[in-house]
């Protein structure tokens, strides 16, 4: 990618990146890399039942200032946001995300396609009897009374008055902490100066993209 001047983003939730900031910095200094990390709760007890074999939420926000420190532009991903199980810790999570160094941010909100949603609604049967029918409502809600929507504009934040209202939440923190205040959570990076790379010097079996 730098030989090339390729500029490319990366999404993670495993703070193992940070054995490629040695790769990443160079590619930082000339504006042809960004990293965002995935936080779905700062509670490493929660996240470890959503997420069990990611990294957990101090490790991933220690890469990420230990990134911010070496130069390269770090972001935060709140995703999935789900209603009554991690949706009020959105303002901590940007919080605790931007003392790490990132400048950037977005959300996304749970969805369910496919095989995805019986699995979930096991999840939550086993880990939130309690409140299981209450998500399960207020995601219907937000997808038009189906588990899922997948129409584009609306898939990543739903509709209705829950979906406003954590959009204006979002917003609200956004601007008072002093992240990036425009709607795009990727940064602009240098697609300028993209060069074609040298030729193999052997011919390959899939052919070039060249």
């Amino acid at each position: 990618m730098l030989e090339t001047k390729h500029p490319f983003s990366l999404l993670t939730k495993n703070a193992l990146v940070e054995r490629d900031i040695d790769l990443l910095a160079p590619l930082a200094a000339e504006n042809l890399v960004s990293v965002h990390f995935s936080v779905t709760s700062l509670d490493p007890h929660l996240s470890a039942k959503l997420e069990p074999r990611a990294s957990a939420p101090h490790a991933r926000l220690r890469a990420m200032k230990r990134l911010h420190e070496a130069g390269i532009p770090v972001g935060v991903m709140v995703a999935p946001v789900i209603p009554w199980i991690n949706d009020s810790e959105l303002e901590a999570v940007l919080e605790a995300a931007h003392d790490a160094g990132a400048s950037t941010a977005g959300y996304v909100l749970l969805r369910l396609p496919l095989e995805v949603a019986p699995l979930f609604r096991d999840w939550l049967d086993t880990h939130h009897p309690d409140r299981a029918a209450h998500v399960m409502s207020t995601i219907q809600q937000l997808r038009g009374g189906k588990d899922y929507d997948s129409q584009f504009g609306t898939r990543m934040r739903g509709e209705g008055v829950y979906a406003d209202l954590l959009n204006n939440r979002f917003k609200l923190a956004r601007k008072r902490l002093g992240f990036n205040p425009q709607n795009s959570h990727w940064p602009k990076l240098d697609c300028s100066r993209f060069l074609k790379p040298l030729p193999p010097k052997k011919d390959s079996p899939q052919g070039s993209l060249f």
